[in-house]
C-alpha cells in the first residue's frame, strides 16, 4: 500500500549537482520542495562511484554551482576531494536535506487537477510513497545508470569484470594484464592510473575522439562568447593538430564533425589529454581495436589479435531509464528516447505543464548551474 501523498511546489528527482543546484535557488526564492534521491547519499556519483584521481577538467569558475563559487583556496582544476567538501558546505548552507533511498517508479500529468503524480520506492522501508505537486524537476543526470556492453563470451571471462564507476585506483592491479573498454575520459584516465600504478595495460579504441588539452578546451570557451560555433570548432581541430601531430598510428582517428558540435549534437566530449598519451607513445599503454570475442581469460580482437587479460574496466559511460518512469505533460516533447532533450531544442531545461529538466543540456556542471537558475526564475513566474 503506497503512503499518503505529501505535497511541495516542486518535486525535484535526483540529488546530484543539478539537483542541489536547482533546491538552492529554489530556496533562494522561497519556494518549497521535496527533493528524491535513490541512493543514500548527495552526489552518489562523485561520493561513491568516482575513481581517486579524478579532477575537475574544467575550471572552478565554470563549475561552481549557483549563487556559491567555489573558494579561491581551491587549485585551478579541483580534484575530487576539493568537490566533494564544496558540495557538503553547499547543502549545508542552503539546508538542502533530500529523501534518500526513494526510487521514483512513476511520475504522471493529472490533467484534471494540473499537477504531477509522482510514485516513489522506499527501499528502506520497502514501501511504495505518493508525492504531489505543480512542477516536476527531472535532475537525474546524463551519467544515470552504467551501461556494459553485451560481448560474445564476457559471462564466461573467468578474471575480474567491473564498470568504471567501482574502479577506485590501480592499487590492487599492479602487475596484471587489464583491459580498459572505452577511450572517453574516464577510461583515458583509468588506463592511466593502471600503467602508473604497475598494470600491464592495454585500451580499447572503438570510435574517432577529438584529443584535446585543458588550455586547448579553455581557449575554445573564451573564443565562443566571441567567434561562431563552427569557427571555434575549427581553431580547437587545428590546435589540437599542431599540439598532438598525426595520432592514426596510434589508433586513434579524429571525427569529421568538431569537438564542440559533437559535444552539444550527442554528448560526446572531447578526450581531455592528462598525460596517457605520453603513455600510449612510450607503449606503455597498448591501445586495441573493438573486441571480437571472449574465451575464458583470452580476448580476440577485430584485428586479429588475441591476448590473455586477468581483469577488465568497462569505462563504457551511461544510460538513462528516465522514460520507464516519466510519462505525460511533455515527456516525449521533452527527451528523446535515450533520456536526453534534442540538441536542437531551443530551451532544453523546459517542457510543458511544470516540466523540466535540470543538467541534460550536455554541458556538464556549468549547464547544470545555468539550468537550475532558469528553472527557477520560471517556476518564480507561474507561482
Amino acid at each position: 500500500m503506497a503512503a499518503a501523498a505529501a505535497e511541495a511546489a516542486v518535486t525535484i528527482v535526483g540529488a546530484g549537482p543539478s539537483g542541489l543546484a536547482t533546491a538552492a535557488y529554489l530556496r533562494h526564492l522561497s519556494i518549497p520542495y521535496t527533493i528524491l534521491e535513490r541512493e543514500d547519499c548527495y552526489a552518489s556519483l562523485w561520493q561513491k562511484y568516482s575513481y581517486d584521481r579524478l579532477h575537475l577538467h574544467l575550471t572552478k569558475h565554470a563549475c561552481s554551482l549557483p549563487l556559491m563559487p567555489m573558494p579561491e583556496t581551491y587549485r585551478k582544476y579541483p580534484s575530487r576531494r576539493d568537490f566533494l567538501a564544496y558540495l557538503a558546505d553547499y547543502v549545508a548552507r542552503f539546508e538542502i536535506r533530500p529523501q534518500y533511498r526513494r526510487r521514483v517508479v512513476a511520475a504522471e500529468y493529472d490533467e484534471t487537477r494540473r499537477k504531477w503524480r509522482i510514485r516513489a520506492r522506499n527501499l528502506a522501508a520497502e514501501e511504495e510513497e505518493e508525492y504531489e505537486s505543480r512542477f516536476l524537476v527531472v535532475a537525474t543526470g546524463e551519467t544515470c545508470d552504467p551501461h556494459v556492453p553485451a560481448l560474445p563470451g564476457l559471462g564466461d571471462f573467468a578474471g575480474e569484470v567491473i564498470h568504471s564507476t567501482r574502479y577506485k585506483n590501480g592499487e590492487k592491479f599492479g602487475g596484471k594484464s587489464v583491459l580498459v573498454v572505452g577511450c572517453g575520459n574516464s577510461g583515458m584516465e583509468i588506463s592511466l592510473d593502471l600503467a602508473e600504478s604497475g598494470a600491464r595495460t592495454s585500451l580499447v579504441v572503438r570510435t574517432p575522439a577529438h584529443v584535446v588539452s585543458k588550455g586547448i578546451v579553455n581557449v575554445g570557451l573564451v573564443l565562443l562568447k566571441y567567434l561562431p560555433f563552427g569557427m571555434v570548432d575549427w581553431i580547437v581541430s587545428l590546435m589540437s593538430k599542431l599540439v598532438y601531430g598525426d595520432l592514426t598510428k596510434y589508433g586513434f582517428s579524429r571525427p569529421k564533425e568538431g569537438p564542440f558540435a559533437m559535444k552539444l549534437k550527442y554528448g560526446k566530449y572531447p578526450i581531455i589529454d592528462v598525460g596517457t598519451l605520453r603513455k600510449i607513445r612510450s607503449r606503455q599503454i597498448q591501445v586495441l581495436p573493438e573486441i571480437a570475442s571472449i574465451k575464458g581469460n583470452n580476448i580476440e580482437f577485430k584485428n586479429g589479435g588475441q591476448y590473455p587479460f586477468d581483469a577488465i574496466v568497462f569505462a563504457t559511460g551511461f544510460k538513462r531509464s528516465t522514460k520507464q518512469w516519466l510519462k505525460g505533460g511533455d515527456s516525449d516533447g521533452l527527451l528523446n528516447d535515450d533520456g536526453l532533450p534534442e540538441y536542437t531544442r531551443a530551451n532544453k531545461w523546459k517542457g510543458s505543464n511544470g516540466l523540466y529538466c535540470a543538467g541534460l543540456s550536455r554541458k556538464g556542471l556549468f549547464g547544470s548551474a545555468s539550468d537550475a537558475q532558469s528553472i527557477a526564475f520560471d517556476i518564480e513566474a507561474h507561482l
